[in-house]
């Protein structure tokens, strides 16, 4: 990484001192801000309210970060996925999703995973580091400049862990919030956990209206320690408990994310277990169709298993959706995401 500060990972004040150093009035500041996060300006070139000599003293001292798009795929169903290069070499993954309400973004915290899930393909090929503040940002930027700001949700769902890199990703997702930033509003952004205990208890105190997703994915403790290696430090009861106490703070429900695994978590018995793990407490569940990757051993289960599985829970009370797969043709769906091009 280059050491060099980029312009998405500085705050407003920070700016203003870089630019005074350069002789700059304040005012110079939200012209750029504004350019980049109004106008969705990519580079300095695109800001043609400051001189040329300007744009060239920030582009060598706080430079855009480098995203460079190194492989574009459009679904079927309109699901666009990103493969960027970043300046030290790595890559991570940026998916747009479009609906006919919403245009979600799906968005890398880390290049690569160290937490390994064994149904998912971003921990394939390990853990490489985490993202900048600015490398973070970067990805919505480019989304909203392609897509003419259409991206209206963001979801941390793509490579990497985000409570492994906690301080940029909460500095990125208040940017992302911010008045002067992308003015997303905070119900429209999910930070999503694979059960990193101490991140959710630290949330809890951020007093922040940004949704938490746990990826809860199995019942019980045995099956989860055999697909998730951070059941392990964190087993079923501490990370129910936690959430159980985020709900009780904030005040506000929890989404476990379950993957649909076929006669593993996609059983009578996991749907009973599963339904005792909610019960009593502000949550709800979102239910993922496992997303088949060619190196893995699991599979799909049948559309019976999924609707029956999703009937029990809801007999049970708790309160249940089903993500329609988005994306499978281009490998751009929920746990297949890697950090480098795959033919």
């Amino acid at each position: 990484m280059s050491s060099t500060t980029d312009i998405l990972s500085l705050s407003k004040d920070t700016l203003i001192a870089r630019l005074a150093v350069l002789g700059e009035k304040s005012y110079r500041a939200t012209q750029i801000l504004d350019s980049i996060f109004k106008k969705y300006a990519t580079s300095y070139n695109d800001i043609t309210t400051l001189s040329k000599e300007l744009r060239e003293q920030l582009s060598s001292t706080v430079p855009f970060p480098i995203l460079k798009e190194t492989d574009r795929r459009t679904s079927k169903d309109g699901t666009i996925k990103f493969l960027f290069t970043l300046s030290d070499g790595e890559m991570i993954e940026t998916v747009f999703i479009p609906t006919e309400k919403r245009a979600t973004l799906c968005i890398s915290s880390q290049a690569g995973c160290k937490f390994g899930c064994a149904f998912c393909a971003s921990g394939l090929l390990g853990w490489k580091r985490n993202l900048t503040v600015g490398e973070i940002l970067g990805q919505v930027l480019y989304a909203q400049h392609e897509t003419k700001g259409a991206v209206s949700h963001i979801v941390f769902m793509g490579t990497g862990e985000p409570f492994d890199n906690y301080d940029n990703v909460l500095a990125a997702a208040k940017m992302l919030n911010a008045p002067e930033g992308f003015h997303i509003a905070a119900r429209h952004i999910t930070i999503s956990t694979c059960g990193v205990v101490p991140g959710i208890e630290r949330f809890a105190g951020e007093g922040m209206q940004i949704e938490l997703s746990v990826s809860l994915h199995a019942s019980n403790d045995t099956i989860r320690s055999q697909l998730m290696p951070v059941n392990k430090k964190y087993p079923l009861k501490v990370l129910i408990s936690a959430c159980r106490a985020y709900a009780q703070k904030t005040n506000r429900q929890v989404t476990l994310e379950y993957i649909l695994i076929r006669d593993l978590t996609c059983t009578p018995m996991a749907a009973k277990e599963l339904a005792r793990l909610m019960k009593g407490w502000l949550s709800k569940v979102n239910l993922i169709p496992y997303n088949v990757v060619k190196e893995l051993p699991y599979l799909t289960p049948s559309r019976e298993d999924i609707a029956g599985f999703k009937m029990m829970l809801e007999r049970s009370g708790v309160i249940c959706t089903l993500r329609a797969p988005r994306g499978t043709d281009i490998a751009a769906a929920c746990g297949q995401l890697r950090h480098s091009l795959r033919k």
